[in-house]
């Protein structure tokens, strides 16, 4: 059997990342590349026929050297090895990342792939939490809200109250594939390690569902409070993210 990795445009792949959505149904942390223009595309055949489709991520066209997203439908997964191999050697890629939880995409990589390390833990929901801080208030940030500094996150749209004072700040982001969205939260410096970030984080949940999203979220995978204040929060570990260099590769039989 012949397999074939051709450019292509991204609406010529919609078709299949639909049928890729619904089967993994999970957050794809670089879900927003495509429709950002950030992604190659390319068609997938074998003997001809259409099979799946790769995509390639890099903010820049010159910089379009990682693998991130790899689907063939199910009567021809048999190929995979084959079509991934054609789909590395038409991209030119350099490195191949993909979620933990995306079982045919992580196949490959550890196929493929050399070096293979991960900086950033996944998470889903799980459960709904009942956790309780008397005294504190959590409400939509208003315009005239006085907030503390912001390091690392986004301005909440969510702000959690301590007589008067906003002591943490939460939101969801939803440029994710539907219907998830990413939760986010920050504690005030001097008042972490108060329970905060997990009560705010359960707040900003209900919210989410309330919204017709999912929550789902990702922290770096050597920061300990925001995943204890995850888990806290009713959200368990759902994978990992895998980066790793792709192997020089012999010519594939068949091709």
């Amino acid at each position: 059997m012949i397999a074939k990795a051709v450019k292509a445009k991204l609406e010529d792949i919609q078709p299949l990342r639909a049928l890729f959505l619904q089967a993994n149904n999970f957050q794809v942390r670089y879900n927003a590349c495509h429709e950002r223009g950030w992604t190659d595309s390319y068609l997938l055949t074998i003997d001809d026929a259409v099979a799946g489709y790769g995509a390639i991520r890099g903010q820049e066209t010159a910089a379009r050297d990682t693998v991130f997203e790899f689907y063939l439908v199910p009567a021809l997964r048999r190929m995979s090895r084959l079509a991934f191999a054609e789909l590395l050697a038409a991209s030119n890629a350099k490195y191949i990342e993909c979620q933990s939880n995306d079982p045919l995409l992580a196949s490959m990589l550890f196929e493929f792939a050399r070096d293979i390390n991960s900086d950033t833990v996944l998470f889903a929901d799980q459960t709904a939490t009942t956790l309780a801080i008397p005294g504190a208030l959590v409400r939509p940030r208003r315009s005239d809200d006085q907030v503390f500094d912001h390091r690392v996150e986004p301005l909440g749209d969510y702000v959690l109250e301590m007589r008067s004072e906003i002591v943490a700040t939460g939101g969801f982001m939803t440029h994710y594939n539907a219907p998830f969205a990413d939760l986010y939260m920050e504690v005030k410096a001097d008042c972490r390690g108060r329970g905060y970030a997990s009560y705010i984080l359960q707040e900003v949940k209900k919210a989410c569902y309330t919204a017709g999203r999912i929550p789902a979220a990702r922290c770096p995978i050597g920061n300990k409070a925001s995943r204890a204040a995850l888990l806290k929060a009713g959200m368990r570990v759902c994978g990992f993210m895998l980066m790793g260099t792709v192997k020089a590769q012999k010519a594939e039989v068949g091709r």
